[in-house]
């Protein structure tokens, strides 16, 4: 629920290399980590997971849901945003 931080990484990367070594099936895919956290920065999940053996991935998910007025501003910024990318 907090925001990322480098032991969320070394948490995982635990978990993974028991996972690894104690569940995994012959034949099943290595495991990957999904980490989801309220904020994150990208610097840092750079810095915190590259060279680890096994994927992880970090995502930044809401806490709370935005309104429908919340959701109908993102829509149109979103509108916005794509209309002045079109190629002519």
């Amino acid at each position: 629920m907090g925001k990322f931080t480098p032991a969320d990484a070394g948490q995982m990367h635990m978990y993974l290399n028991y996972f690894k070594e104690n569940e995994a099936g012959e034949g099943d895919n290595p495991p990957i980590g999904i980490i989801l956290c309220a904020d994150k920065s990208e610097t840092l999940v750079k810095y915190a997971t590259a060279g680890l053996p096994q994927p992880i991935f970090v995502s930044k998910y809401m806490t709370n849901l935005p309104t429908e007025r919340e959701l109908q501003n993102i829509i149109e910024e979103e509108k916005q945003k794509n209309s002045s990318i079109r190629v002519k």
